[in-house]
């Protein structure tokens, strides 16, 4: 009886294990089937998660490669604008949080400066927000001002973010490359690259919400004129579209030529955001400070995606800044003012690069600004149709000579939309805000390019 009894005990203990065991594995299946459908990623990043910097720079960190790719100063920033962020940590209240569209002492130096390079009174409480670096200025812009449904036109090749900003704000981007002049030569401008006014003008519809223009272009250089600049303003006051202006470059403008804010331009200003940075101003690009500037009825809306995403930049770092454009605001009138002499520096080391690069069998495109060269590799004619994958030309390019000749660039092709990839994929970026040394080992490298090129 009582063996019956354990038995019969023993059954029910069976059934029940099994009973729980197989509820909670049900219970398990089913929640992460669940689990696994609401960590999917949100629609408006679907299709968004490749980046160029994340692929190269990675590769490139390599202390045995020479790193021309990133735009990645190693020059030293001016001594006064590190002396003042020192001073301004040692003062406690500047460790605090300050007004969350800009500190005020920066907004009133960029007023100021900015006021006079407008040639207009700038409000610095109500028509300038500083950001998070540039980026951060172009996502208030996008997520503030561009609607599910809209267009943005984007001129190729481009920064890289713009696409990906334009598509989270559920827009669709329009592209329209400029396209080079002439082949002939042995060294072309930036300036022979240049947009086709008809076909600039077929991009404009009753959707265009804005067109982001950048001037000095990263990657090329290009610098576009008064008389370029007026035929995009005649169209955005034609169709009643905004503009975009990354200017973060700005004050790197070289000899013979001349940076002009289409904001400046008649019937521009109410409709313009322009873009600034101080990463590129004072070669401090890991500070991540930036600006918008343009009229109160746009900034505004600005205003209300940083107070409601970032709030605030970091306080001792837009103090730094606000003391080096004050240092500079009374030196604008002088040649040695950093926004002239670091153009003056740099123009030598672009027009150096130019000729190693040329003597090595490439083609280099000499800008008009920034600290970005583009050059054609195509006369190198080196097969690279053995390698894997099936990216263009200019990524298999790029990592050939990363892991054979120990020098790291950027493709262009990451500047554009697929239907430009053949009118790019010949170019690759490389930057010369560098150290005289890193230009040296770069030079080594290439003067036994066409030796090597068979390797």
């Amino acid at each position: 009886m009582n063996i019956a009894r354990h038995s019969l005990s023993c059954y029910h203990s069976a059934r029940h294990f099994l009973k729980k065991y197989t509820l909670s594995r049900f219970h398990h299946f089913s929640t992460s089937a669940m689990a696994s459908f609401k960590h999917k990623n949100a629609k408006r990043i679907e299709g968004l998660d490749k980046n160029v910097w994340v692929a190269f720079t990675s590769v490139a960190a390599d202390p045995s490669i020479v790193n021309l790719g990133q735009g990645l100063p190693d020059l030293p920033p001016p001594s006064y604008v590190k002396e003042g962020l020192a001073k301004a940590a040692s003062v406690d209240r500047l460790n605090q949080y300050t007004r969350g569209f800009g500190h005020p002492t920066l907004v009133k130096a960029l007023s100021g400066v900015y006021g006079r390079v407008y040639g207009r009174q700038i409000d610095p409480f109500k028509e300038v927000l500083v950001t998070v670096g540039g980026y951060g200025s172009l996502f208030s812009i996008m997520q503030g001002l561009v609607e599910e449904g809209d267009e943005v036109i984007i001129i190729e090749p481009f920064f890289d973010c713009y696409e990906p900003m334009v598509r989270m704000a559920g827009a669709k981007p329009v592209f329209i490359p400029l396209r080079l002049k002439a082949e002939g030569g042995a060294t072309i401008s930036s300036a022979d690259f240049v947009l086709d006014p008809d076909e600039l003008a077929s991009k404009f519809n009753s959707r265009t919400k804005g067109i982001i223009i950048n001037t000095p272009n990263n990657p090329i250089g290009k610098i576009f004129t008064k008389e370029e600049l007026q035929v995009i303003a005649d169209l955005c006051i034609k169709h009643d579209t905004l503009c975009f202006s990354d200017e973060v470059y700005e004050w790197l403008v070289y000899s013979g030529h001349k940076h002009v804010k289409i904001a400046t331009l008649p019937g521009m200003w109410e409709r313009t955001v322009t873009i600034g940075s101080a990463g590129k101003t004072f070669s401090v690009t890991g500070w991540k400070l930036g600006w918008s500037i343009g009229p109160e009825h746009l900034i505004k809306h600005l205003q209300t995606v940083h107070q409601n995403s970032l709030y605030t930049c970091p306080t001792p770092l837009q103090e730094a800044v606000a003391q080096g454009f004050l240092h500079n605001f009374s030196l604008m009138d002088d040649p040695e003012c950093y926004f002239y002499s670091l153009p003056r520096e740099l123009q030598g080391k672009r027009d150096r690069m130019a000729k190693f690069l040329q003597a090595a069998g490439m083609r280099p495109v000499l800008p008009e600004g920034g600290y970005f060269m583009i050059v054609d590799v195509s006369g190198l004619k080196k097969d690279l149709s053995d390698m894997e994958g099936v990216e263009p030309y200019d990524y298999k390019f790029v990592k050939w000579m990363i892991k054979e000749k120990k020098l790291a660039a950027i493709p262009i092709t990451a500047f554009c939309g697929a239907e430009s990839t053949k009118q790019f994929e010949k170019y690759i970026r490389l930057c010369f805000i560098k150290n005289d040394s890193t230009l040296d080992a770069a030079e080594a490298i290439l003067k036994d390019w066409n030796k090597d090129l068979s390797v």
